[in-house]
């Protein structure tokens, strides 16, 4: 670390000319984005691969948030310092943006952490791709973290007297994790990001043929793949497996649904028709609160329920928000000089990046850049960007999260709860052949039926 910091300071100084070039042209922050060197985007660059190199590289140094929150304040309080002197608006701007994110993401961690499910059912294709269907709904209502949190153990249980069941837990990381949760901005965090920015809350309602389409395929796809898996099973396993059986039990359910409910109101009609912020803000954590002291502790210990990742991804965000201000304003100024320009190209430029970096920043710089390149006279406009690259964009930040492990922040976390139970996962580059062999085809399926104009 004490390398970094001096490899840091280095940097930082060979950066001073730049700020001196900036404060020359500093007016409005079109002009400050016009003047900034692209030197200033190395920050971003740098958070990013940190989130995907540190965990494989340094994983018992990374694994503390403590040291995650370093990485970030390291790269992030630089960006910080500058942004203030150059384009203090924007920096209380993206701070807002933050909060409203984290807190958002937080309410449904606690809410849907106080949901327990307990099943061990026959683990037959037709029910384990029940599972995947209804984990796929709930994505885009609850969220992919929460929908995943959720019904994981439960599957899980539903099949620990199956001997092949790897393929399940990937095509559960596939759905449920990810493509599940573009239906709404709760599904996945970079459609939060552009509620935030504008986008209609309906607006991902439109979404629902690609969606539906992505996911019946799927869906189809496991079911066959499961069922030759389930004529491979040993005969004693399958007997092992009607013995064992116990009915579907939902705790805590009684209090945290409705409270589910009130999250998803008060996103979508908070924001529309009262002051968004911090009354929105307000009463998601009045509904956390309420989640966390009203159900019975007994009910969080059944779901291992503990703070760990929701403070991972607010450390590593506080970073990730800090050090993309710069290519935000970047690219905001000067997007128009870039050739990416048609929804399949959006399509698969940020699903490019969204595969092995975050997907929420990448939605974001996405987002920006087609912003930068207007509305072209007759088309349709969403928040200052041609409504066809924006479903472009959507389809790429939520459906390619699904492709490596660190796409998104559940496939970690479906992947950790696999291992405690004592299945083998595929490595990294081993999940990435699954994703390769199977969503690949499929994201090309995509592109050639809806986003060929």
């Amino acid at each position: 670390m004490n390398r970094l910091l001096r490899l840091l300071t280095i940097w930082l100084f060979c950066l001073l000319p730049e700020l001196a070039r900036a404060s020359e042209g500093a007016g409005t922050e079109t002009e400050v984005g016009k003047t900034l060197s692209l030197w200033w985007v190395s920050f971003f660059v740098l958070m990013l691969l940190a989130i995907a190199i540190l965990p494989l590289a340094t994983p018992h140094w990374f694994h503390p948030n403590r040291n995650k929150l370093l990485v970030s304040a390291v790269l992030g309080l630089p960006v910080l310092g500058f942004m203030l002197y150059m384009a203090p608006h924007k920096v209380l701007h993206t701070a807002q943006e933050y909060v409203s994110f984290i807190i958002l993401l937080t309410s449904l961690f606690i809410i849907s952490g106080g949901i327990l499910v307990r099943a061990n059912l026959r683990a037959t294709p037709l029910v384990n791709t029940a599972f995947l269907a209804i984990g796929s709904v709930l994505a885009s209502f609850m969220g992919t973290t929460g929908a995943a949190m959720l019904l994981v153990r439960p599957l899980l249980s539903t099949n620990k007297e199956r001997t092949k069941k790897v393929h399940t837990i990937i095509f559960f990381t596939f759905l449920v994790a990810n493509i599940g949760g573009c239906l709404t901005p709760l599904g996945d965090p970079p459609l939060f990001m552009g509620y935030l920015a504008g986008v209609p809350f309906s607006w991902t309602f439109r979404l629902a043929v690609e969606w539906i389409s992505v996911v019946g395929f799927l869906l189809l796809l496991y079911f066959i793949i499961d069922s030759i898996m389930f004529a491979k099973e040993p005969i004693a396993a399958l007997k092992r497996d009607q013995l064992e059986v116990t009915r579907l039990a939902v705790s805590g359910h009684w209090l945290n649904i409705p409270l589910l409910a009130g999250v998803v109101l008060s996103v979508a009609f908070l924001t529309e028709h009262v002051a968004p912020f911090p009354v929105r803000e307000a009463v998601l954590i009045a509904l956390a609160l309420a989640s966390w002291f009203g159900t019975p502790k007994e009910v969080r210990q059944g779901n291992n329920f503990t703070f760990y990742p929701i403070l991972e991804v607010a450390a590593l965000f506080a970073g990730i928000f800090a050090t993309m201000i710069p290519p935000i304003m970047i690219l905001e100024a000067r997007g128009a000089e870039l050739g990416v320009n048609s929804p399949a190209s959006f399509f698969w430029a940020t699903g490019a990046l969204s595969s092995f970096l975050d997907n929420t920043p990448t939605y974001v710089v996405f987002f920006s850049l087609a912003k930068g390149l207007g509305v072209p006279e007759g088309a349709v406009g969403v928040a200052g960007v041609e409504q066809t690259l924006l479903v472009g964009i959507s389809l790429g930040a939520v459906f390619f999260g699904a492709n490596t492990y660190i796409g998104n922040a559940p496939n970690f976390m479906v992947k950790s709860i696999s291992e405690e139970q004592n299945i083998r996962m595929p490595s990294f580059f081993g999940y990435m052949l699954w994703a390769i062999a199977i969503l690949i085809p499929t994201f090309l399926g995509v592109t050639f039926i809806f986003l060929r104009g």
